[in-house]
């Protein structure tokens, strides 16, 4: 089945149907490759799926370094210190994965497959998603409205954050029709296995993620996010995950990779002091689950921006493992999960004053991913027992919260949208050793392949420092 989903991937691509015209010359602009056209839609379901998880590791192995779950072994890389880095490749996969995201949604309306459209649906949104809250403004409307427009203007965040809820809302509609043309097809699907139900709860899900995101601003309502809760996921089960990978699975590469001498997958000294006792008067048992010992037989990160204190390849610091639940081979790439499910539902009820819920929710958030990433029974009650995790309910704290929750998304990219909402004020968090801004990093800078090619309509960024819509 693998082989079979592989050569369906290899190729689909863009630029065919009706009404894609603008879009060929959108994506010509971005270098766009001429290859096989019009796949049958699980074709294209095969390409959308494992474009998108690959996306969400795209964007998460750049974001990793800024909330500090990885550090680069070389002092003063870029990414470490807040240099502007071009990001080209990761903004030109993403638009290849919405164009064909785009076309797929096409042919399902044309041809009444609710499923596909449904799927289509929710998958932009997730892109979309990824991008406004890696980028700000960036082209959507004019880029994918199948008009001549080689050159689109850029959306503002907030509109598309509104665009992002609407898909989501048309995708639960189209979830649960009956009567669909086409069937999802299992082998080409690679986050759900074809199920309708499995991606229903997963628009929901990603609803209340983005209904959550607005935590600043006076849209923040908890009773949405809640209401969103309660059709999403009720069990680790129900995550959605990328399954069936083309070779290594991306973190497994990057953790194989570092055995090979090719320095790769550090962890942050942030991440590790967070787990390991340092930060916290306990010691996590994920922690070995997910990271490597040093020779010294403890846990040791590598500070960002300061570089690896030894040779680097006689483990004087910690990576990620071979064997790690995150790094593991074929370990699935989690897209969303029911642990962060928990402690969207802990957040929105602590902040409308319902700290019995917002207590339970933050502990059956720790249980889900524990049991996610292996802990035993044992070493899982004992954690969650230490009277520094169990707090009882009348002294949950939003610090609390974020500091599981962002144990608990290890790696994904929406922790750095977590870490700007909370002001980065996780327990000794700090500045990256010679960071170039005196204050902690709020966007990405717009990629030289949109700047050469449509710098007519690149918004000016003021710095790395500005912050977006959300995050006034």
């Amino acid at each position: 089945m693998k082989k079979k989903l592989f050569n369906i991937i290899s190729v689909v691509v863009v630029l065919s149907g009706p009404g894609l015209g603008g879009c060929k010359k959108y994506l010509d602009k971005l270098d766009n490759p001429n290859l096989v056209t019009d796949p049958p839609l699980n074709g294209r379901l095969a390409y959308v799926t494992y474009r998108t998880g690959y996306s969400v590791y795209e964007i998460g192995n750049i974001t990793s370094y800024y909330v500090q779950y990885l550090a680069s072994n070389t002092k003063g890389s870029d990414h470490d210190v807040y240099n502007p880095v071009d990001y080209s490749p990761e903004w030109t996969d993403s638009y290849f994965s919405m164009m064909n995201i785009k076309q797929m949604m096409i042919k399902a309306q044309a041809t009444g497959a609710w499923l596909h459209l449904g799927v289509g649906q929710t998958l932009m949104a997730l892109n979309l998603n990824m991008l406004i809250n890696a980028f700000g403004d960036v082209p959507y409307s004019k880029a994918l409205d199948g008009k001549d427009n080689a050159f689109p203007t850029f959306d503002k965040q907030a509109d598309l954050h509104d665009s992002c809820i609407a898909l989501l809302d048309a995708a639960i509609v189209n979830l649960q029709k009956t009567g669909s043309s086409v069937n999802l097809d299992a082998g080409s699907d690679v986050i759900h296995s074809g199920h309708a139900a499995a991606w229903l709860k997963t628009a929901y899900a990603l609803k209340a993620r983005f209904l959550n995101q607005l935590s600043k601003t006076s849209d923040y309502d908890a009773a949405a996010i809640f209401d969103a809760l309660s059709h999403a996921y009720t069990g680790n089960a129900d995550d959605a995950a990328l399954i069936s990978f083309n070779g290594r699975s991306p973190w497994n590469g990057a953790a194989y990779n570092n055995t090979q001498n090719a320095l790769d997958g550090w962890l942050s000294t942030q991440i590790v002091n967070a787990m390991d006792g340092t930060n916290y008067p306990v010691f996590d048992p994920r922690l070995p689950l997910i990271a490597t010992l040093t020779k010294f037989g403890d846990y040791r990160g590598t500070r960002n921006g300061a570089g690896r204190i030894g040779t680097g390849t006689n483990q004087e610091e910690s990576y990620l493992s071979v064997t790690g639940a995150y790094s593991k081979t074929n370990a699935p790439l989690l897209i969303a999960t029911y642990a962060e499910m928990k402690f969207i539902e802990a957040e929105a009820a602590f902040r409308s004053g319902d700290k019995h819920r917002a207590y339970a929710a933050y502990i059956a958030g720790i249980q889900a991913n524990m049991e996610k990433v292996g802990v035993d029974t044992t070493s899982e009650k004992n954690y969650v027992n230490d009277g520094t995790v169990s707090v009882g309910e009348t002294n949950i704290t939003l610090d609390l919260i974020f500091k599981e929750k962002y144990v608990a998304m290890m790696l994904n990219p929406e922790a750095w949208t977590d870490a700007r909402r909370f002001d980065y004020q996780y327990k000794n968090f700090s500045l990256p050793q010679g960071a170039a801004l005196n204050t902690f990093i709020r966007r990405l800078d717009y990629p030289q392949v949109e700047i050469s090619r449509n710098g007519s309509h690149v918004p000016v960024v003021g710095g790395l420092d500005e912050r977006l819509a959300w995050d006034k």
